[in-house]
């Protein structure tokens, strides 16, 4: 697809009442008039492939042009995926069943497919030595329709119960995992977890980046639900930078329990980032995947695999200081 294709169907797509919204936003936060931001997010789309959200979130209305081009926008994103994941595989990633089954070793929990053909005994028989369960959507990203239920919720009337997460449409039930002490320390009320983002690129394959998702005192640690990243340096697993949310909001200590996110370790990143390394090769056809990793006391387990990774994540401008963004370290595997 051409830019110019891409832009002018894009133009069609465009949610133009929150471009907006996001230039009074911006003017309010900056003092810049709204007709500059404006002029300027047309010519960071016209050059960059940039959106409103990528103009926000990378704070490019603070960017001369050499740092503009190292930041990774939903046009250029949209074309690293094109070029190095099939889509014909996708299926092994956004089908959550698929995706538990054939990496069922790095999973390591149980979970109960919900359909029409789903059974009270055999619902039964999945919940009988389980105190919680998360309910998955079959399909989805970003959180969506992820319900967590209790014993409470079931025991006195699991045909109600049936019936209940039935009517929630096809999915999955899951085993709750339970992280690791040290990473219940930053937020306790969700599983906090590692974003390791493989390239099996042309150039070289490994680990691009890796960010740790951090909840906010939702159920979720996703972005979109409330919750913030921050980096994580690749040799010693340690958290970099502040933790930033996407509103901008940024973070030194967890606004909730009070834990210092700067130099915060996670523990068993080399086992979580060995992991993902060795599970890229089953699924070649998909070279570029954003693995979703919990940290429990026995070690990294894998929640998801993400075969169309946000660019959102990676591009928060509090993590990028010297406003030099994250596709100097994708230009190390491919050619962009």
């Amino acid at each position: 697809m051409s830019r110019l294709t891409y832009m002018f169907k894009r133009a069609l797509k465009m949610d133009w009442k929150r471009m907006w919204e996001t230039a009074a936003m911006l003017h309010e936060k900056t003092g810049k008039s709204r007709a500059w931001l404006l002029t300027d997010m047309a010519k960071c789309a016209a050059r960059y492939n940039a959106g409103y959200m990528d103009y926000k979130i990378a704070a490019m209305y603070n960017l001369n042009d050499a740092q503009r081009r190292t930041v990774i926008t939903r046009g250029i994103s949209n074309d690293i995926v094109r070029r190095m994941n099939d889509k014909a595989y996708w299926h092994y990633f956004d089908d959550k069943t698929t995706f538990n089954t054939l990496f069922s070793g790095q999973v390591g929990r149980k979970w109960l497919k919900v359909d029409e053909q789903l059974t009270k005994d055999t619902l039964s028989a999945f919940l009988s030595d389980l105190p919680d369960v998360l309910f998955k959507p079959l399909e989805g990203s970003s959180g969506v329709g992820i319900v967590k239920f209790s014993r409470a919720d079931w025991e006195n009337d699991l045909p109600g119960f049936l019936n209940r997460i039935k009517g929630m449409g096809a999915g999955l039930l899951e085993e709750l995992l339970i992280q690791h002490p040290v990473m219940a320390s930053l937020c306790p009320s969700s599983v906090n977890t590692v974003r390791i983002a493989t390239l099996l690129g042309d150039k070289q394959q490994g680990v691009v980046y890796a960010f740790l998702r951090i909840g906010n005192g939702k159920v979720m640690d996703n972005v979109d639900q409330g919750g913030m990243a921050a980096r994580v340096d690749l040799s010693t697993g340690k958290l970099l930078t502040v933790a930033a949310d996407k509103a901008g909001n940024v973070y030194e200590k967890h606004p909730l329990t009070g834990t210092p996110i700067v130099g915060f370790t996670i523990p068993y990143f080399q086992e979580a980032m060995d992991m993902c390394l060795q599970a890229m090769h089953k699924v070649p056809q998909v070279r570029f995947v954003a693995w979703d990793v919990a940290i429990t006391a026995d070690g990294p387990r894998f929640i998801e695999g993400n075969s169309f990774p946000s660019h959102a994540v990676p591009q928060f401008a509090a993590h990028y200081p010297d406003g030099i963004g994250i596709l100097p370290e994708f230009r190390k595997f491919i050619d962009i």
